[in-house]
């Protein structure tokens, strides 16, 4: 699958001043925060801009033989300098375990920190309302 999307960390990644924690389930979920403060608030919103559009671009890449990837747009949040949350749904036709697999990516900032919380799971359809609500208290509580 498209792995730049999945590892829910860009590319032009910051290597300092990175906070991070992770959350799971017995088997069937996965979620993760990490939290970036930069020299500037130019920075943060560059970076968040480019996390948002590779997010949101995220199914349209190549995938490995036999996956198809849908891609989802579930809006902006009001919340301090904003948040978005992209989903995607992949399906792999050549797995004969868990084939089908759900991801959610929301990116938020309040000033010169950037926060992106990734969810993950290969059970039912995807929590959207409850990551938005998740995802607006991680941005409030960024100051």
């Amino acid at each position: 699958m498209s792995h730049e999307c999945l590892a829910n960390w860009p590319e032009d990644r910051p290597e300092v001043n990175v906070w991070h924690r992770d959350f799971s389930t017995a088997e069937t979920a996965y979620a993760e925060q990490k939290v970036v403060v930069f020299a500037t608030e130019a920075e943060a919103i560059t970076f968040a801009e480019e996390t948002r559009k590779s997010y949101a671009e995220c199914a349209n890449r190549p995938q490995e033989p036999g996956v198809t990837a849908t891609g989802y747009d579930h809006g902006v949040l009001d919340v301090e300098e904003g948040a978005t949350l992209h989903g995607m749904y992949t399906f792999d036709a050549q797995a004969s375990d868990r084939p089908h697999f759900n991801y959610l990516w929301g990116v938020g900032r309040d000033g010169d920190t950037v926060t992106l919380n990734m969810w993950q799971s290969y059970w039912g359809d995807p929590p959207v309302t409850e990551w938005k609500n998740t995802l607006r208290t991680a941005v409030n509580k960024l100051y």
